[in-house]
């Protein structure tokens, strides 16, 4: 597993740097020791995040209340926990 991502007891940790107000919205690849992803919705009132995590849902196919940002709701660096999320989460969040 990568760097960015840890699995323990069915939770995924999830370490990204986000980029609002891109022009589409997409998994970007690794920035550092972070995932990097690229989201339309701007920084204003959550939207960002909301994005973030209807992103990151979509992608695993889990349910949005499964994703939940830990810490960093004003930072670009958060990190993310996944309930329930499959085994091949990694390369379902980089389009492999």
């Amino acid at each position: 597993m990568s760097h960015w991502a840890r699995q323990v007891a069915g939770t995924l940790s999830l370490t990204v740097h986000v980029q609002p107000g891109a022009k589409r919205s997409e998994v970007a690849g690794e920035h550092g020791d972070a995932l990097k992803i690229r989201l339309v919705a701007a920084a204003i009132d959550g939207r960002a995040n909301a994005a973030l995590v209807d992103l990151v849902a979509q992608r695993l196919d889990v349910p949005r209340t499964a994703v939940v940002i830990r810490s960093g709701q004003t930072s670009r660096r958060k990190l993310l926990l996944v309930s329930g999320a499959p085994t091949d989460a990694v390369p379902r969040l980089l389009g492999e």
